[in-house]
């Protein structure tokens, strides 16, 4: 490929995350989001077959090298209600982009990362944050602390690093497994049905998830420990699977006459609390 088509190839993956989607700055409904689920407590036992049940709750994720999606969002943030769409596109290893749209007009804000980078620009402010740690800059903006791979796992029910030793069995239909700094819980319901993540828990945020499709969630709780600094619903909507998507796609353009703005000065600002 000569380097005119590469540039065209990548133009072009770009678009699928602004093309694909039909976008507009709505008010997000709360319908079909999850509530938190009710964690299992009392006797856990080993649970001896959880290096299959893992296998089997993540058999569809881990299929999921890209995806873009239309999230409906509503909830709070440090105590602000927060109400909007936005558009996210997600890849391996550690690639994100979600734009705030606006019913007219620049989105709110534009965030990419890859691997240990990120930008997020405010295109109405002329402002930019630049080679940022992508948690501390998604936080900043939106008071949610994820990677980029976090956030992929987030939004596809998945775990980033389960394992099987130390699992824990309650009862039939729970199966709790260590996944890095924290735990996934697995259930099953009724006991014939197939195993799925419906909660992750990490020590600062949890995610929970509902309404599963083709395996995958259309609606999750992220809620942190605190629930005062964040308590989101999100639902999923034009859900793709594994798009075609470039570098491009995980790029700020930034126009040369943007003005550097510091992680507090966003935290201050915090783009992605207006509700509209």
């Amino acid at each position: 490929m000569n380097a005119q088509n590469g540039r065209s190839a990548d133009r072009g993956t770009a678009a699928v995350l602004r093309g694909c989607i039909a976008v507009a700055w709505l008010v997000a409904s709360a319908c079909g989001a999850p509530a938190l689920v009710k964690l299992p407590s009392g006797p856990a036992t080993p649970a001896t077959d959880a290096r299959e049940a893992i296998a089997q709750a993540m058999s569809a994720c881990e299929r999921v090298d890209s995806l873009t999606a239309e999230i409906a969002v509503s909830g709070s943030v440090s105590g602000q209600r927060v109400r909007g769409r936005m558009i996210a596109g997600v890849a391996k290893p550690a690639s994100a982009r979600l734009e705030a749209v606006a019913p007219f007009g620049a989105p709110l804000f534009v965030f990419a990362a890859r691997g240990t980078e990120a930008t997020l620009l405010l295109p109405r402010d002329d402002r930019v944050v630049e080679h940022g740690r992508p948690a501390e800059v998604l936080e900043a903006a939106t008071g949610v602390p994820l990677d980029p791979q976090a956030l992929r796992a987030t939004l596809t029910a998945c775990a980033v690093d389960p394992s099987a030793e130390g699992a824990r069995a309650i009862g039939d239909g729970w199966r709790i497994v260590h996944d890095g700094d924290g735990e996934v819980y697995l259930r099953r319901s009724p006991p014939a049905a197939p195993w799925r993540i419906v909660a992750t828990v990490r020590p600062d945020w949890r995610a929970d998830y509902a309404d599963f499709q083709n395996a995958l969630p259309r609606a999750i709780r992220l809620s942190g420990a605190d629930r005062r600094r964040f308590d989101l619903r999100l639902a999923l909507s034009q859900v793709e699977v594994n798009p075609a998507l470039g570098v491009d796609a995980f790029t700020v353009n930034v126009p040369r006459s943007a003005t550097p703005i510091t992680l507090d000065e966003l935290r201050h600002s915090r783009p992605g609390v207006r509700e509209n």
